[in-house]
């Protein structure tokens, strides 16, 4: 037996032949290495200091209609061999599932990848560790400068990369490349005997797109001690915003309600929806994998299919599901190159780049407009039915009063069916792209407010 040195293409080659060998009708593989340094520092010194390399393969099997799927962190041929053997003597012993296939090659060449696409996932400037730490540092340094605050809950500063493989037995193999730094602090301010806390953060592909962090630093304070002396709201019926760090939480839940697999299983509020109006008509969402240097982008999907824009939601009405195979196969639809998946278990629909697009209005304007009402930035806990669409969530942000913010308020419940939130939904003009799910600050005309 050869004791050659496998590179990680001969790996995933290894795997999937000696599956094939073995009686296995079709196979894919997804191998993975990532590396990275977090630093963790609270009140000027180190807290924690972690340094990780990991590898790990993912090989599903098919025999007919019956899948196994096993991973392994193994890279020698007599390991690999065994691995494949295992695979196949699972999967001939699974239950039957008409609907998971790998795509044929037919498939393959009807979703190409979109190669003169330039994503610009991958940023090669490796920081030091020192470069790392500093940045920590200067988030909590800035933040603990500003005038009542009086402690820090520790600041965060990380950087990692990652190159993902995908290999199929019909053919086709793909590499992708991304990178990733982040850095985020939260800090305390206390007043007669009560604190609150509050955070900010920033991440990004390249570094050198991070947020400023004297700007996080600043903004963590400052929305910290915006939180003193906060009260609980008078329960009724008010309109409500959503700041743009928590109306991510409503676009996400759009995605939630239209993914594939729910909708085959028919456990959305959304199935019977397709080419309906379910938002209000200043809604479109898209999911965009081609959004230059976006956290979500790729040039194709968990299955090999070369991905592409779509309209999610036109103008308030539903246009698309996001389809895997499985799903595409039991909805009798094209799939929409949206699969998903880790280094074990199956594929499934997700997003890329998703983008709730602005509105017109500046948020200011809307504001302005409400007498009284409740300014969402913040919420815990989570009751969300995406088969009724029954919505409740723990809230605090602050009391709009004449059209301006006035008293902090914490301990609120806001609840609704998104049904109807969808449907008086109206975003602002400050949408910015700096997440995976991306999305301006939003009105909810009528929203349920419980406190005292």
């Amino acid at each position: 037996m050869s004791t050659k040195k496998l590179n990680d293409k001969d790996i995933m080659s290894l795997l999937i032949d000696t599956a094939v060998a073995n009686g296995a009708t079709s196979a894919d593989c997804v191998l993975s290495r990532s590396r990275g340094v977090s630093i963790t520092r609270r009140l000027g010194k180190d807290e924690n200091i972690q340094r990780y390399e990991d590898f790990d393969t993912g090989l599903r099997v098919f025999v007919g209609n019956k899948i196994s799927s096993v991973s392994t962190n193994e890279n020698s041929e007599e390991a690999l061999r065994e691995v494949g053997k295992r695979a196949v003597e699972m999967a001939k012993i699974a239950p039957e599932d008409e609907y998971s296939f790998i795509a044929s090659k037919e498939l393959l060449q009807n979703f190409p990848i979109q190669d003169s696409v330039f994503i610009d996932s991958y940023d090669s400037v490796e920081p030091s560790v020192d470069v790392i730490r500093d940045r920590a540092s200067e988030v909590e340094d800035i933040a603990l400068s500003i005038k009542g605050i009086s402690n820090s809950d520790g600041a965060d500063s990380s950087w990692g990369e990652g190159e993902t493989l995908l290999m199929t037995s019909n053919g086709f193999f793909g590499s992708s490349k991304k990178s990733n730094h982040s850095v985020s602090v939260v800090v305390i301010a206390e007043k007669n005997g009560k604190m609150e806390r509050d955070y900010d953060y920033s991440s990004k592909v390249y570094g050198e797109d991070l947020k400023d962090g004297e700007k996080i630093g600043r903004e963590a304070a400052m929305k910290t001690l915006a939180r003193i002396g906060a009260k609980k709201p008078v329960t009724g019926q008010y309109p409500v915003i959503f700041d743009p760090r928590v109306s991510r939480s409503i676009a996400s839940h759009f995605a939630s309600a239209i993914n594939g697999s729910s909708i085959a299983r028919k456990t959305s509020f959304l199935k019977d929806s397709l080419n309906d109006k379910i938002a209000n008509e200043s809604i479109t969402l898209i999911d965009d994998p081609f959004l230059k240097r976006g956290l979500g982008s790729r040039l194709f999907d968990a299955e090999g299919l070369g991905t592409s824009k779509h309209v999610l939601i036109k103008d308030g009405v539903l246009e698309n599901w996001l389809l895997d195979l499985s799903s595409s196969r039991q909805l009798n639809l094209l799939p929409t190159a949206n699969a998903k998946r880790g280094i074990s278990g199956p594929p499934a629909p997700g997003i890329t780049n998703l983008l709730l697009l602005p509105g017109e209005a500046s948020p200011e304007s809307i504001i302005s407009s409400i007498s009284n009402g409740f300014y969402v930035t913040d919420m815990i806990g989570s009751s969300v039915s995406m088969v009724t669409g029954d919505y409740s969530r723990g809230a605090s942000g602050f009391w709009i009063k004449n059209g301006e913010l006035s008293t902090p308020i914490t301990e609120a419940t806001i609840a609704g069916n998104l049904k109807d939130m969808f449907m008086t939904l109206k975003p602002a003009n400050d949408l910015d792209f700096s997440h995976s799910i991306n999305c301006p600050t939003l009105l909810i005309e009528d929203m349920t407010i419980a406190g005292n």
